[in-house]
């Protein structure tokens, strides 16, 4: 009998230390910038994880771990779903943006790119964050 009181007690205290934490959850600020994985360069290398500022103008990503990368000069010039290959390591719900970078690419030289995967509800914000490349331009190089 004593091990249904000691139980009910245990129960309860998870309960409310559970509450607790999701109560300070829901009372601090949002988390700024757009959450994505990136992988550069494009088609090949890892998924990492990391954030998109698009904060005074000039968009950057930020990863966990290292130096962030800046996608001033870059443009957007797809977005498509991934594949069954990438769904394992990223969401497979998750929209896939391309970015170029035209001239001198951070140091990559002319026409590097980098993967960039957000959800569909931050992709919006991604676009309006990192300019896309025109139609006709796009045309005209191939």
């Amino acid at each position: 009998m004593i091990e249904y009181v000691f139980f009910a007690g245990a129960a309860a205290g998870t309960g409310w230390l559970m509450r607790r934490k999701h109560r300070r959850r829901q009372a601090g600020a949002p988390v700024p910038g757009i959450p994505c994985m990136a992988r550069r360069p494009a088609g090949s290398g890892r998924w990492r994880s990391g954030r998109v500022y698009a904060d005074q103008g000039a968009a950057r990503w930020v990863p966990g771990r290292g130096e962030p990368v800046v996608l001033t000069g870059g443009r957007a010039t797809g977005v498509r779903v991934p594949s069954v290959k990438e769904g394992i390591s990223i969401n497979p719900g998750s929209r896939i943006v391309t970015v170029t970078f035209e001239g001198d690419g951070g140091g990559d030289g002319a026409g590097a790119a980098m993967e960039i995967a957000v959800m569909p509800l931050d992709l919006r914000e991604l676009l309006t964050a990192v300019p896309q490349a025109d139609p006709e331009s796009t045309s005209e190089t191939s």
